[in-house]
């Protein structure tokens, strides 16, 4: 999953990002509008996180180019107000979801998730396949019931390879979904997790190369 926080308050922004990092998605950081478009005109987010109240550019002209754009990500818009007219602004423009602040950071995690279920086609809230049982609310992964310990970027790979349902999936998509825009595109930090993946797995081997495409969960 990957989400792009829009808000102008760097502290908040920044703690809201570390968080959701924690929750292994992909989060991109920017402090207004303009910036804000522009990642979104080359990078694909699930869930876009946007402050209304924006300098330079305000938050419900953001909101209105990216629907305008038919951008695939879904939009949560945060603001201090939380007045009923307030709500039905930000809805009426194209937002998707919208939550005042002060807001409960477990809130804001349930419903990113949720939007990010709604940003592509329906899939289940927990993953499964050839044994492998992912949920991603509760961030927890288990093998034929043995419980796994992955790291958070290990987690997100798994989690988009049973996403995929025995699709390939390129190396340079996970490294769009899992990682951020300061990944450097030439390293080879997808080999190196998808090895250690592998090894906590364990036997049978489920996730193939594909040589020259990438990578994919065997189906049986």
């Amino acid at each position: 999953m990957r989400v792009l926080i829009v808000e102008d308050e760097h502290v908040l922004a920044d703690t809201i990002a570390e968080g959701l990092r924690e929750e292994a998605m992909a989060v991109d950081v920017v402090y207004d509008g303009h910036e804000a478009l522009e990642l979104a005109s080359y990078n694909e987010y699930d869930v876009v996180v946007l402050d209304r109240d924006l300098p330079t550019v305000h938050g419900d002209e953001v909101c209105r180019e990216l629907v305008g754009q038919r951008s695939p990500g879904r939009i949560l818009m945060l603001t201090a107000a939380g007045d009923v007219e307030d709500r039905v602004v930000g809805l009426s423009l194209g937002a998707d979801d919208y939550l005042p602040k002060p807001f409960v950071f477990s809130e804001l995690v349930a419903r990113v998730r949720a939007l990010a279920r709604r940003a592509g086609r329906s899939v289940p809230p927990v993953l499964e396949c050839r044994g492998i049982r992912l949920d991603p609310h509760r961030h927890r992964v288990a093998r034929d019931g043995r419980e796994l310990r992955l790291t958070k970027k290990e987690f997100a790979v798994l989690e988009e390879l049973l996403r995929a349902e025995g699709g390939v999936v390129s190396a340079e998509r996970l490294l769009e979904r899992a990682w951020d825009e300061n990944i450097d595109p030439f390293s080879n930090i997808v080999r190196v997790t998808m090895a250690t993946l592998r090894r906590k797995l364990g036997r049978p081997a489920v996730i193939e190369t594909v040589t020259g495409s990438g990578y994919r969960l065997e189906a049986r």
